[in-house]
C-alpha cells in the first residue's frame, strides 16, 4: 500500500500538466489585465476612430445608394 501511494507521489510530481495549466493561467490573467489597462487609457482614442471609420462607411454607403438611385 505505502508503495502505491509512493509510486502515485512520484508520478504526480513528475508531471507537468498541472504547471503548464497554471502557466497558461498566469499568461492569460497577465494579457486580460494589460487589455483593460490599454483600454483605459485609449478608450476614448478608440471610440473617436471607430466613431470617424463608421461615420466614413455610412457616407459612402450614401452614395452608392444614391448613385444606384439616380440611374
Amino acid at each position: 500500500m505505502i508503495g502505491l501511494i509512493k509510486k502515485i507521489l512520484k508520478k504526480t510530481l513528475r508531471s507537468q500538466a498541472g504547471a503548464t495549466a497554471i502557466e497558461y493561467g498566469l499568461i492569460v490573467g497577465l494579457m486580460a489585465a494589460i487589455l483593460v489597462s490599454m483600454l483605459g487609457l485609449f478608450g476614448d482614442s478608440i471610440e473617436k476612430l471607430f466613431t470617424a471609420v463608421s461615420t466614413e462607411i455610412n457616407e459612402a454607403a450614401d452614395t452608392v445608394t444614391n448613385a444606384d438611385q439616380n440611374k
